[in-house]
C-alpha cells in the first residue's frame, strides 16, 4: 500500500522589511516540517492574494499567515479585520509578528480574533528563536483541518 503523500504546510508571510523576510526565509528552510513560503510586501497585496485576485489567481490558500501590523497601502490591523470577518478566511490562523508591543496593538490584534500576538526582538538571534518557535508550535504541534 503506498502512503499518501506529505504535503507541504503553507505559509502567507506579510512583511515589508526586506531583512526580516530574508531571515524567516532562512530559518524556515532550515526548519523539519515541509513547508512553503509566500511573501507578500503590503496589505492590499495580502487580501489579493488571499483571494486569488489579479496576479493571484493561482495563489494557494495558506495554513497560517504571519502578519506585520506596520504596512504599506493597507494596515496589518485592517487586513487582520478583512480575514476575521471573510466566510471563507477566517479559519486561517493569523499569527501578528511585528515590532510593535504597544498594548493598544495587542488589544486590538486579540479583539479582531488574531491567534497570536509576537513582538519581533531586535537582535538577529532573537528573531530566529521566534520563527523557530512559530516553526515548532504552528507547524508541528496544531492541527489544521483536513480540506474539504
Amino acid at each position: 500500500m503506498d502512503s499518501p503523500a506529505i504535503s507541504a504546510i503553507q505559509i502567507l508571510l506579510v512583511e515589508d522589511n526586506k531583512g526580516d523576510i530574508e531571515l524567516t526565509q532562512e530559518k524556515l528552510r532550515e526548519s523539519k516540517v515541509l513547508n512553503e513560503l509566500h511573501v507578500v510586501q503590503n496589505g492590499i497585496e495580502a487580501i489579493s492574494f488571499l483571494r486569488k485576485e489579479g496576479k493571484y489567481l493561482d495563489s494557494v490558500t495558506p495554513d497560517l499567515i504571519l502578519l506585520d501590523l506596520n504596512l504599506p497601502k493597507k494596515s496589518g490591523l485592517e487586513v487582520l479585520k478583512d480575514i476575521k470577518s471573510d466566510e471563507v478566511l477566517h479559519k486561517i490562523p493569523v499569527v501578528i509578528l511585528t515590532s510593535s508591543a504597544a498594548e493598544i496593538d495587542i488589544a486590538r490584534s486579540y479583539d479582531l480574533k488574531a491567534n497570536a500576538y509576537v513582538v519581533k526582538p531586535v537582535d538577529l538571534y532573537g528573531f530566529g528563536e521566534i520563527i523557530r518557535g512559530i516553526d515548532h508550535f504552528w507547524l508541528t504541534v496544531v492541527k489544521y483541518p483536513t480540506a474539504g
